[in-house]
C-alpha cells in the first residue's frame, strides 16, 4: 500500500531518565518507500532540534522537503516541549537534552544529520562531539552559535516568560507573536497556533514545561567556552544559518565563528530573524537541502 509521503507518522523514543520522547518521522527505513518517492538508503537520517519554547511542528515544512527528496527525517519534541514527557526534575540543561539526543540517534540506528535551532543547534553542537562523526555525519546550526548576543536571548525569554499564564484566545495569542515577530507576515487566521498552545481551565498556554524557565538552574545558553571548544574540535561539515534580522547572532559573533571554525560554512538568509525555519522556509529548506544531498 502507498502511503501519502506529505503526512508524517508520530513515534517515540525513550530519552534520558527514562522519558518519552515524541517525534515526528518520514520515510522510516524499515517500512516501505512512499509512493513517488525514491528513499535513498546510503544517505544519513535527519534529526531536527528545535529551539526553546517551539516544538516538532517547527519543522513540518522542511521535514516534508526533504523527505521528498528521499531522505528519512525525524523531527523531535525536545523534553518539556510538545508532547514528550516533562522532566520530573526540571532537568533541561545542555547536558539533559544531549543525552536525549545521543539515545535518540542510538535508537534510529543510522548515522545522522542533526539540525539545530538555537537551543537544538548548542544541543547539537555537544552531542555531534560526543557522539562522533560515525554517529553523527553533519551539523547544521540555525541562527545560534556559542558567543550569541545575550539582549537577543533576553527578549526570547522575556517573551515566553510573559505568557506563562497564557491567553484568553487564540486571537490573543496571535497579536503577541505577531508583535513579538514583526517581521513576520501575519497568518489570517490563528488557528495554526493549535500545534503551540493547549486549551485548559478557558486559556490557552504555550505546549511547554514553565519549569523550563522558572526552575532556578544551568541556564542552557551559558557554556560558551565548552561548547566552542567542542564545535572547534569537529571535523565533520557544519552549515551556520543566519537570519540577517536576527538579533541573537550577531554578524561579529558569525566572524568570530567561522575563524575558529574555519571549515564550517555559513549562508544567511537576507528576509528572516532568529526564527529562520518559520521566517523564510522557502529560503531555509533550499539551503538545507542543497547543504544536505550535496
Amino acid at each position: 500500500m502507498s502511503i501519502d509521503h506529505s503526512e508524517p507518522r508520530t513515534v517515540t523514543f525513550r530519552g534520558d531518565d527514562d522519558l518519552t520522547l515524541v517525534a515526528d518521522e518520514w520515510n522510516n527505513p524499515d517500512a516501505e518507500a512512499p509512493s513517488g518517492v525514491e528513499f535513498d538508503p546510503s544517505r544519513p537520517s535527519i534529526l531536527m532540534l528545535h529551539g526553546g519554547g517551539q516544538n516538532r511542528f517547527s519543522w513540518k515544512k522542511t521535514g516534508q522537503i526533504l523527505a521528498e527528496r528521499g531522505l528519512h527525517v525525524v523531527a523531535m519534541d525536545s523534553r518539556g516541549h510538545g508532547d514528550s514527557d516533562r522532566s520530573p526534575e526540571a532537568r533541561y540543561t545542555v547536558d539533559a537534552l544531549c543525552a536525549d539526543t545521543l539515545r535518540v540517534i542510538e535508537q534510529m540506528g543510522r548515522p545522522v544529520v542533526l539540525i539545530g535551532a538555537s537551543m537544538g543547534g548548542l544541543t547539537g553542537i555537544q552531542a555531534a562531539h560526543e557522539a562522533g562523526p560515525a554517529s553523527v555525519q553533519r551539523l547544521i546550526l540555525v541562527d545560534v552559535v556559542p558567543r550569541y548576543e545575550k539582549d537577543g536571548s533576553a527578549r526570547i525569554r522575556d517573551f515566553m516568560f510573559s505568557h506563562v499564564h497564557g491567553f484568553g484566545s487564540l486571537e490573543e495569542a496571535a497579536d503577541a507573536v505577531s508583535a513579538y515577530l514583526p517581521h513576520r507576515t501575519k497568518p489570517r487566521s490563528p488557528e495554526g497556533l493549535k500545534k503551540n498552545l493547549r486549551h485548559r481551565n478557558g486559556r490557552w498556554y504555550w505546549h511547554w514545561d514553565p519549569a523550563f524557565l522558572t526552575k532556578p538552574q544551568e541556564d542552557p545558553f551559558v557554556r560558551v567556552e565548552s561548547l566552542e571548544q567542542a564545535a572547534i574540535e569537529l571535523a565533520i561539515p557544519i552549515l551556520l544559518i543566519r537570519g540577517k534580522l536576527s538579533d541573537v547572532v550577531s554578524e561579529e559573533a558569525v566572524h568570530d565563528f567561522l575563524d575558529k571554525v574555519p571549515h564550517a560554512e555559513f549562508a544567511e538568509l537576507s528576509g528572516a530573524g532568529h526564527t529562520a525555519a518559520g521566517d523564510d522556509n522557502d529560503a531555509f529548506s533550499g539551503v538545507v537541502a542543497q547543504f544536505v544531498l550535496r
